[in-house]
């Protein structure tokens, strides 16, 4: 079994910028996609970033596009989402997710999920 474990999150304050990361282990091998989402109190689960295994391919909601950046990382199994530029709107638990289906952008598609790391932001 996949295992997905997360970390990065903290206090920021506005106009400022995070790394999280997310180290993988477990049978890897067939992960066609990792990605973040976050899920903010009594919102839905949102998708954040993807980023296929082999990194050729990724993809972003559009309120972050150029503010976030997801990245595998030269350790092995790890991925990272550099976040810059976080406001109001940004704060959540935020949760690496790897999976097999190629329709990245929903949670349905993901079948390991990490615990999740705060991020917020202050005024």
């Amino acid at each position: 079994q996949v295992q997905l474990v997360e970390s990065g999150g903290g206090l920021v304050q506005t106009g400022g910028s995070l790394r999280l990361s997310c180290a993988a282990s477990g049978p890897t091998g067939s992960t066609y996609a990792m990605a973040w989402f976050r899920q903010a109190p009594r919102k839905d689960r949102e998708f954040i970033a993807a980023i296929t295994w082999s990194g050729g391919f990724r993809d972003y909601e559009d309120s972050v596009k150029g503010r976030f950046t997801i990245a595998r990382g030269n350790i092995e199994n790890t991925v990272y989402l550099q976040m810059s530029g976080l406001n109001p709107e940004d704060p959540a638990i935020y949760l690496c997710a790897a999976g097999y289906s190629a329709a990245y952008y929903s949670p349905n598609s993901y079948n390991y999920w990490g615990q999740g790391t705060q991020v917020t932001v202050s005024s």
